[in-house]
């Protein structure tokens, strides 16, 4: 059985390390807790798709309201375990990201996504997304 729930406690934000990773290969287990915690009060949240007990995908996301896209939510973070892909966990746990957006009232959903990473944007088609903008960004310490 499916079950897709905010990660509240540390030790729910912990599970979900292994997952995220895949994503975000630079974080350290160390300090990731308070990191997502920092990121909490600026409305960060956290969501992780379980079977069982273990942990199949999680995504970070965060409402905002902006002048071009009114209110949304934004998908900071989407991620299913290699092992676990392709077997609609992924689509499961879009579709809750959608239905939450829905139900607070947002106009919108929105996400970045790498332009080398070809499978996910494949996935994002079939979820019925598309290319509406180029995000252009650059690394001030350098």
């Amino acid at each position: 059985m499916i079950n897709i729930a905010l990660a509240k406690s540390d030790a729910e934000i912990e599970l979900c390390f292994p997952v995220i990773q895949m994503l975000r290969p630079h974080l350290n287990p160390s300090n990731f807790v308070s990191r997502i915690r920092r990121q909490e009060q600026q409305g960060y949240q956290l969501v992780y798709l379980e079977v069982g007990e273990s942990i199949k995908a999680v995504t970070g996301f965060r409402i905002s309201e902006s002048l071009a896209w009114g209110k949304f939510l934004y998908v900071d973070d989407l991620v299913t375990n290699e092992s676990d892909r392709s077997q609609g966990y992924g689509s499961a746990l879009f579709n809750w990201l959608l239905d939450y957006a829905k139900s607070q009232a947002c106009e919108q959903l929105h996400l970045d996504s790498g332009v080398q990473r070809f499978a996910a944007h494949r996935f994002y088609f079939q979820q019925r997304l598309e290319i509406s903008s180029f995000h252009f960004s650059i690394h001030l310490s350098q």
